[in-house]
């Protein structure tokens, strides 16, 4: 039986850990916090999870809140006039919704987490609560057959040094700023179903808008994206979740009025409901290289961390998952190698290098070609349908957004039915 050691207990930590459990390996899980301090904790991300992600937890039977969790069936679009809100609250220039194919879902990871270590644990997995330094890995590398590192924060993480061919910026494109909360209102003109809101302020950020099932059950997550420097770039320091809340409400009120109308009613989860920070989207090497020689395999956002503009972060930790899972599977009994790490990653990145060649264009200023496919997505019903299916794969985007050309060929295409 191959020994495997798995280092961070996240989304893609725990899906691998389980999968492999499930497939006879023998899994040792590290994680620095207990099921019960993550429940207890804070919220970690904002997790809006498409079609093909959610059918990788479906294989593995960890789709354990699929009945409780709102299903997403709709992705919004709304544009705010450039300017608009210099005299006043923002207008709109934009609104429309494309419906998603398959359903979306966003489980807060407090609970899917903690969920999910206790019953790898109870599958006899063996769970180990303990804040892993290098030092650590170059013991554990010489006892197991493999060790991936899934902790995308903190001392790991230096091991894997940045490729810089692969990472544009150098710096925070966004700061973030997210909220949990009751009571949120239905949007009145698409009360009948679930849709995430993307709210673009052209010049000082982004609102996204999503349904969610937290420790309290369902709930919605106000999630600003402000250009550091802007006038979303204010939650710095601010301690105090009851401030958090308040300072997102009248930023709504200013930038997205449409959405703030639904606020009426809204309160925090509970204390832990509320995150805010930033950092560099970065791609990095996949191989660490210990002091002792042995060598181990970053995951899923240790390796390619791209901004949550996409919302890719934990549909990106799923595919990574699934992708090492069927190369380890692969390997059978052979020797997992310098050269077998990186054709690992390789093959992963396949999938990857769309997700972090979108986000990148996403937080760059738009061309007028990108306006105009928005635009036209709020007069073409399959426009917008595409635009958001496009959030589960993201490799559709290179047949109709990067390139002017290929743009206009595809709106004309839509426009004579062709």
């Amino acid at each position: 039986m191959r020994k495997i050691l798995v280092v961070g207990a996240g989304q893609s930590g725990l899906q691998l850990a389980l999968g492999l459990l499930s497939h006879g390996y023998e899994v040792t899980l590290m994680s620095n916090r207990t099921a019960d301090e993550i429940r207890s904790g804070r919220v970690m991300s904002t997790q809006c999870m498409f079609d093909t992600a959610l059918r990788h937890e479906r294989d593995l039977q960890l789709n354990f809140w699929e009945s409780q969790a709102p299903k997403i069936e709709g992705l919004g679009v709304s544009v705010a006039a450039p300017g608009s809100w210099a005299e006043g609250p923002a207008a709109r220039a934009i609104d429309w919704v494309g419906k998603l194919d398959g359903y979306a879902q966003s489980v807060d990871q407090r609970v899917k987490m903690a969920g999910w270590m206790e019953t790898f644990a109870q599958r006899g997995g063996q769970l180990v609560i303990h804040g892993a330094a290098v030092g650590d890995l170059d013991y554990f590398a010489r006892t197991y057959d493999l060790v991936l590192v899934s902790a995308g924060k903190g001392e790991l993480v230096s091991m894997f040094g940045r490729d810089a061919a692969r990472s544009p910026y150098t710096e925070p494109q966004r700061a973030l700023a997210v909220s949990y909360v009751h009571g949120l209102g239905p949007r009145p003109e698409h009360p009948d179903y679930y849709a995430v809101r993307c709210n673009l302020v052209p010049g000082v950020g982004e609102l996204f808008v999503m349904p969610t099932l937290t420790t309290s059950g369902p709930a919605d997550i106000l999630f600003w994206e402000g250009i550091p420097g802007g006038p979303l770039d204010v939650f710095n320091g601010v301690k105090d979740p009851a401030e958090h809340l308040s300072l997102t409400l009248e930023l709504m009120e200013r930038y997205t009025p449409w959405e703030h109308v639904r606020t009426a009613k809204v309160e925090l989860t509970d204390a832990g409901g509320t995150l805010a920070g930033r950092y560099a989207p970065t791609v990095r090497n996949p191989i660490g290289r210990l002091p002792g020689g042995g060598l181990v395999l970053g995951v899923a956002d240790v390796v390619v961390a791209n901004d949550p503009i996409t919302g890719q972060g934990s549909n990106s930790a799923s595919k990574c998952a699934a992708s090492y899972l069927a190369s380890i599977l692969e390997r059978g009994e052979k020797e997992f190698d310098g050269t077998w790490m990186q054709e690992t990653f390789d093959r992963y990145w396949n999938t990857a290098q769309h997700v972090t060649k979108w986000t990148n264009a996403m937080l760059a200023p738009p061309p007028e070609h990108i306006l105009n496919l928005i635009g036209a997505a709020g007069q073409l019903q399959p426009v917008a349908d595409r635009f958001a299916n496009g959030f589960d794969d993201p490799s559709d985007y290179e047949n109709f957004f990067y390139e002017p050309e290929k743009t206009e060929a595809y709106l004309a295409s839509v426009t004579t039915g062709a």
